[in-house]
Formats: C-alpha cells, structure tokens, sequence
C-alpha cells in the first residue's frame, strides 16, 4: 500500500520559503529590466532605421525559436569561454531578462501597430517632439491594449525559471530536488512545488491585471454596469430601467 507524507516535506519549510523567495526576486528584477528592453525593442521594430530594425528582429527571433533552457545554459556555460564568469544567479537574471525582452517586443510592438493612424497625426499637430509622441501619447494605450498578453508572458518567464535550478540557482524547483534527495519523498516534494507555483502564478496574474491600469499605464478601469447607473442617476441624466 502506497503511504504518503507531506509531514516530511512541511517540516523542510525554511528551504521552501528561501526558494520562493529566490523564484519571487528572480522575477521582480527580470521583469521591469525585461520590460525596459521590450520596450525599446518594439520602438525600433517599428519607427527605427531599418539597420536596427534588422538588428532587433535577429534578436527576437533567436530568443523566441530556441528552449529557454539552451538560452540559460549559454549564458551560464557558454560565456565563461570568452572570459565572462557570472554567478548561477546573475546568469538566471541575465537569461529570464533577454528572453521576457523578445517575447515583450512582439507583444509591445502589436499594440502600437494597433494604435489609430490619426492618434500619431493628432500628436504631431501639438508640435510634440517623436519621443514625446511615442512615450506620451503612443506607449501607454499600446500598453493597455496588449497588458493581458504581456501579463500571461511575465507569468511563463517567472514559471521558467523552474529550470535555473539546473545551474544551482536556490529557486523554487531547487529546494524541492534538495529535499526529495535528503528524505526519498519525490511525489510529495514536487506535488507541494506545484501547488506552491500554481498559488504563485494566479497571484501574480491577479496583481498585474489589477496594478496595470491604476499604476503602469494610467487611466482607471471602467465602470461597472451597476457603478454607471449610480452615476447617471446622480446627475439626474438617467435612470434605472
């Protein structure tokens, strides 16, 4: 008869939190730098000279065609060969931080291919300067437009780095290997990882959709219907059917 014990793998609860710790700040850097290289990525791809235009597009296709792993394991493996040594944890940071940039510049990119022809010309006839037009008027609602794509993007990467404990990085899937190892409790190890990542991911998802409008992008969400309806009959415009 098969016996279980998650006791076993409870009791090892301060390496649990040390790599969800690791996974938690793992992610908290990669992304905004990930978002920075998105963004300066999806500018070029679709304002900038062509050479860069080029340039940015080997960039995304190579990240975006090949496993994250062969990716982290270049960084980690490779690089020492021309002479760069990096840390496990500055090669997981470097590799979530280049592959979240060339997923996000595609995203980023959409939405402001999307953005009304007439938005670029109305800007311009304010005497607003390219940049101006581009971080001012073009960038927050492209942001707005593609935020649940790029949210369900921060959300793999930080799910991605499941595979840093391959070099040694302390994260989340690291400290459940640790402890099937000491105590023979594989299923139980990876069973609680897993709850563990899914509670992580719908957290994270939840705080990003929310946080989006109020704090990235600008512009409160829209009301509700009952909220509306509030607000028409307080200006005696409507009222409630």
């Amino acid at each position: 008869m098969i016996e279980f014990d998650f006791g076993a793998v409870l009791a090892e609860w301060p390496l649990l939190l040390r790599g969800l710790a690791w996974t938690v700040g793992l992610t908290v850097i990669a992304v905004p730098l990930g978002l920075a290289i998105a963004t300066l990525g999806a500018w070029t791809r679709a304002c900038g000279p062509a050479w860069a235009r080029r340039l940015v597009g080997v960039y995304v296709e190579l990240l975006r065609n090949t496993p994250f792993i062969v990716q982290l394991f270049f960084v980690f493996f490779g690089l020492p060969s021309l002479g760069v040594k990096l840390s496990p944890s500055s090669a997981s940071l470097i590799a979530m931080t280049l592959n979240l940039g060339a997923y996000g510049t595609e995203i980023l990119r959409a939405g402001i291919q999307a953005a009304p022809k007439g938005q670029w010309e109305a800007a311009q006839s304010l005497a607003l300067g390219p940049t101006q037009v581009f971080t001012r008027v073009i960038l927050p609602p492209a942001f707005k437009r593609v935020w649940p794509a790029m949210t369900s993007q921060i959300v793999i990467v930080m799910l991605g780095s499941a595979v840093c404990g391959q070099i040694s990085t302390e994260e989340l899937s690291y400290a459940a290997n640790l402890i099937q190892s000491r105590n023979f409790r594989a299923f139980e190890a990876f069973i609680v990882a897993t709850l563990i990542y899914l509670a992580l991911s719908v957290l994270v998802r939840r705080l990003l959709l929310w946080a989006g409008p109020r704090w990235f992008f600008g512009g409160a969400p829209a009301p509700t219907r009952p909220a509306l309806w509030r607000r028409l009959a307080g200006t005696g415009t409507g009222s409630r059917p």
